[in-house]
């Protein structure tokens, strides 16, 4: 859920200090029906997309697309300089050999796939370079922090600090977010 009007949101982080704790709080934080807002970890935690009820992701699609694109462009540009724009005939061979245009072919598929999917990464996270992001202390160093967001009627103070002594939170921070 991102704030796309820059107006302040509450949130309330619980820290963990470990994978399973964070994992088991944020699957019961999604079944009381709470918002959440995010969750962080030094690594990646295995089953996380599923306990924050997470959809696939669409990057794949966006990355096969971008590589068709990149082999269309490869195989077009290939076949209209070699057969229509500067068709030289060398030693008599046809002027559009498919298997002089695998190399090419190959690494504009990859080029453009690699491009697309870091856009549609940035698009889809809301990284833009010029937002003023307000991070949480020790998020991403050591520690494994659930964001719990304030916003409608599903936050209920007494659930979630039921929540997070069950899971054994080392602490739970309070405060906006921008």
């Amino acid at each position: 859920m991102r704030n796309t009007n820059n107006e302040l949101q509450r949130y309330t982080a619980a820290y963990f200090s470990n994978e399973d704790d964070l994992k088991g709080s944020t699957a019961e934080a999604r079944l009381r029906g709470f918002t959440i807002h995010d969750v962080f970890s030094p690594f990646p935690v295995h089953g996380m997309d599923e306990a924050m009820g997470l959809k696939p992701s669409r990057i794949t699609w966006a990355a096969f697309a971008g590589g068709l694109a990149g082999l269309v462009t490869a195989v077009v540009l290939q076949i209209w300089t070699s057969a229509y724009d500067w068709a030289l005939n060398i030693g008599g061979k046809p002027f559009n050999t498919p298997l002089l245009f695998v190399p090419v072919s190959f690494e504009l598929t990859v080029l453009f796939s690699g491009l697309t999917s870091v856009i549609v990464l940035f698009y889809l996270s809301g990284l833009n370079p010029f937002s003023k992001r307000k991070s949480l202390p020790g998020v991403n160093d050591d520690k494994f922090v659930l964001v719990l967001d304030h916003s409608g009627a599903s936050f209920r103070k007494e659930a979630a600090d039921e929540i997070f002594s069950k899971y054994n939170a080392e602490k739970v921070v309070e405060g906006d977010l921008v």
